[in-house]
């Protein structure tokens, strides 16, 4: 049971007993790097502390107390002691805190525990120690470890006393742009004395951005406060002269980069480095991390722009492994049925979300116009992100600018599905066409439960999209056509796509209103929902167990049989559906029974939806003249046909809900047999893992929970992520003061509280409330039932959320960068949604 360990004895295996700070060090020191040299304080001395016995369930300011006022334990004393000595009589120290959760890979803990500087001293060194273990138990400490889920009982603390770097200029490096995600870019912060004022932010200090042997960034900071050590020990600040000159010369800079690039190779990770230069120029690493706030990035060779799927489908949180296996096979089908090659890599994963490769796509010149006009429609910002980041940046040149590979792809998969054909009869006869749609679903569910799971991912899903586009197409290019005959205003054509018939949210958000009335209507059903001590969560017991008022457990399972495929996050296979758990449903029936307001009823807002389109539609045939008839016909089919926009995708989620099923069955079985410790750990493997006949899966399922919950913490995604780390989107400019800005979505205007929502579940939206989204799928849309207006992250004019809009006549402002963190819940908001603009006070990126 080591006391004491010198760093040199100290490499990465050992976090454990050294910390992850002391762990890092010595691993470095062994690697040659310019480590000072010191000792690690174990954290077996840490134990023998008899107040750290005592710690469970104190408070922290109780717990920091009591290390506080405990003695040293004298063999940790005496072995403190000799280590300190063997550095130098009277040597300057510095004492640091090294915890065991400290300098993770998904957690850097900087800052979180104390350091002491300048420590002169054998008992000035030993109460340093101490200090250190007391601030285990900060506050600050406490929080970190409660946000990162790190149970406060299985953390310990080391400490690493190392020699002090009598500094002339210091600071911090990182071997990537931490702002952008630029793995191409060194950063550099420096400012004269030891580097704490750097760390700590209490100086303006130079910065500078190298890229290969090449500063392209070079900003002199004022560098008016210093960090001196004194000469009996401890710091002092030193407001000094203001100079800007810059404190690195190109030389050191040059040697800093070197030495990033060095601990960055011998981690393969990009660092954030500690480092400091002494009155000799010697040159002294005395911290280096792991950068924990970098996004992923798919480990592919050369340039490449890839977006983000899930993000587009309302999805900020990662996908379940089952899930993400579910739409590997679903991207080998595309693959297939559209390129002619499963194998074709536009499919990648990163950070456990679904990325899609756009880099030939948008180097092509048919490519480019096509998917920055999908785009346009379903993501308006990332088409804007993509639209800006090809025109400047050479990388993205088009370099096939023929249309004819594109045009035989597309003639060949309009035979292959009878596209033409199938326009054509929407045109003419758009009820048949509408019958035929809805005589899908039972034929494809039926095939689905026919097959294996992955035979109904592969063979069902993706041939429902063009077997239905071109009904809506039709929809949408009579809308367009309506555009080149007539004049119209903004707003205009948006008008006649509310309240539109034959949409399958809409039916199922009409159909959750009449449950709502139905309970509204029996006293002691509507009791039980609007008990505002019970939660949602105790209803859903209730129900499973048949213990409702009869009026509502016969409607809520009337409602589960019909829409229970349905879910939040719906397109990932390993989270529950709602008839599996029913919380959410029952929280927004608790939401409609409080809106006592019948115009604010949705059917009442449908109906005046539906009456503003009809109304529009007049408006526009008189303005046309002559051409009046022809604009009504066009119309009217858009009407008729642009609601099927969202029955492709209720399909695939109702072929995705039976195999999830199926996967739920082998999670039984795998749990029977002891391969797993539950039958719903099913969800964190793989279709290979979870169909192979034997072994454990145990520890795989335990490491992908842990992989998970770190990804669920994870803020921001970034909607468009290149292969260099960057985010385009952090280079844009920001909005105006006052204001944000997105793509206009759904017309008129709504003054009212903000609520902001990242999940849906459980979540309360009083009526009239702005509902504020990252974005949102079908399974939100019951909280449009009661909002007042609507702004997403993400989104455009054509996305789920703005049709929805649309159709209840919310106005909405979707693709609005940063309204998650520039709007709070219960700030006074304007939604603008002719306009784009989100205006509050105080709102601002």
């Amino acid at each position: 049971m080591p006391l004491v360990i010198d760093l040199h004895a100290v490499d990465a295996t050992m976090p454990a007993l050294v910390g992850g700070k002391a762990a890092n060090l010595g691993e470095l020191l062994r690697a040659g790097l310019p480590v000072p040299p010191g000792f690690a304080v174990t954290t077996d001395a840490y134990r023998m502390l008899p107040a750290t016995r005592e710690l469970t369930g104190l408070a922290p300011d109780a717990a920091r107390r009591a290390l506080l006022g405990a003695p040293v334990p004298p063999e940790v004393y005496e072995a403190v002691v000799t280590a300190y000595r063997a550095l130098g009589d009277d040597a300057p120290v510095a004492v640091r805190s090294s915890a065991t959760a400290e300098d993770l890979p998904f957690a850097s803990f900087a800052g979180q525990q104390d350091t002491h500087l300048n420590i002169i001293g054998a008992d000035a060194v030993a109460d340093a120690v101490r200090r250190c273990w007391a601030s285990l138990w900060t506050d600050r400490a406490v929080a970190y470890r409660e946000t990162n889920g790190i149970p406060h009982d299985s953390v310990y603390l080391a400490v690493v006393v190392q020699r002090m770097v009598r500094s002339a200029v210091s600071g911090v490096l990182f071997t990537a742009d931490p702002v952008t995600g630029d793995r191409r870019h060194t950063v550099i912060d420096a400012a004269p004395g030891l580097g704490e004022a750097v760390v700590s932010g209490a100086v303006n200090p130079d910065h500078y951005i190298v890229e290969g042997d090449t500063v392209i960034e070079r900003r002199t900071g004022e560098k008016r406060l210093a960090v001196r050590p004194l000469p009996g020990g401890g710091t002092e600040q030193v407001m000094v002269r203001a100079d800007e000159r810059p404190c690195l010369t190109d030389e050191q800079i040059r040697r800093l980069v070197a030495l990033g690039a060095a601990v960055q190779d011998h981690y393969g990770s990009p660092q954030d480095i500690e480092w400091a230069i002494d009155a000799d120029g010697v040159l002294h690493l005395t911290q280096a991390r792991q950068i924990t706030t970098l996004f992923p990035v798919p480990e592919r060779d050369g340039f490449h722009v890839y977006f983000c799927f899930s993000l587009a489908q309302g999805l900020q949180r990662p996908i379940t492994p089952a899930g993400r296996a579910a739409f590997r096979e679903i991207a080998r089908s595309v693959n297939e049925i559209v390129i002619g090659d499963p194998m074709s890599t536009g499919y990648t994963e990163a950070g456990e979300r679904i990325f899609f490769d756009l880099t030939n796509a948008l180097r092509d010149r048919i490519g480019r116009a096509f998917a920055l006009r999908l785009l346009g429609l379903m993501e308006a910002r990332s088409a804007e992100v993509l639209a800006e980041l090809c025109d400047r940046d050479p990388r993205l040149a088009l370099t096939h600018t023929s249309i004819r590979p594109a045009l035989r792809r597309a003639l060949r998969l309009a035979r292959r599905f009878h596209a033409p054909a199938t326009a054509a009869r929407a045109l003419v006869r758009p009820e048949a066409a509408l019958r035929q749609a809805h005589r899908l679903e039972p034929r494809i569910i039926t095939a689905a439960r026919s097959t294996t799971a992955r035979g109904a991912l592969r063979d069902q899903i993706v041939p429902v999209l063009p077997a239905l586009a071109p009904a809506v197409l039709i929809g949408y290019a009579m809308l367009a056509l309506t555009g080149r005959i007539v004049r119209t205003e903004p707003g205009e054509l948006q008008t006649v796509l509310r309240g539109l018939p034959h949409n399958i949210t809409t039916e199922m958000d009409l159909a959750l209103e009449d449950l709502a009335d139905t309970i509204r209507a029996d006293p002691a059903a509507a009791r039980a929902f609007q008990n505002p001590g019970r939660e949602a969560g105790e209803h859903a017991h209730a129900y499973r167990n048949g213990e409702l008022p009869p009026t509502a457990q016969r409607g809520l399972a009337a409602f589960l049989d019909r829409w229970g495929h349905r879910a939040v996050a719906e397109i990932d296979i390993g989270l529950p559906r709602w008839s599996e758990d029913p919380s959410h449903i029952i929280g927004v029936i608790a939401n409609l029974l409080r809106a006592d307001d019948p115009a604010a009823r949705p059917d009442a807002v449908f109906a005046r939806a539906r009456a503003d389109a009809e109304a529009m539609i007049e408006r526009l045939a008189r303005r046309a003249g002559p051409r009046g008839p022809l604009v009504r016909f066009a119309l009217r089919r858009t009407r008729l046909l642009a609601g099927l926009r969202e029955y492709p995708k209720y399909l695939a989620v109702r072929v995705l809900a039976v195999v999830r099923e199926r996967v739920a069955e082998r999670g039984a079985q795998l749990h029977a047999e002891g391969r797993i410790d539950a039958p719903q750990d099913v969800f964190f493997l793989d279709f290979t893992e979870m169909e192979t006949e034997d072994g454990d899966l145990r520890r795989t399922v335990a490491r992908r929970k842990e992989s998970y919950a770190r990804e669920l913490r994870r803020r921001p995604v970034p909607r468009v992520l290149l292969s260099d780390g960057t985010a385009p989107e952090a280079h844009r400019a920001p909005a105006a003061p006052g204001s944000l800005t997105g793509t206009p979505a759904s017309a008129g205007t709504a003054t009212a509280p903000a609520r902001v929502i990242t999940d849906p579940v459980g979540a309360r939206l009083e009526p009239g409330e702005i509902l504020v989204a990252p974005s949102t799928d079908p399974g939100w849309t019951p909280l449009f039932l009661t909002a007042g207006g609507l702004v997403m992250e993400m989104g455009g004019a054509n996305s789920h959320g703005a049709v929805v809009a649309r159709e209840y006549g919310i106005p909405a402002v979707v693709g609005v960068r940063g309204a998650m963190e520039a709007i709070r819940t219960g700030q006074i908001v304007t939604v603008d949604g002719g306009a784009g603009v989100v205006s509050a006070r105080d709102c601002g990126p």
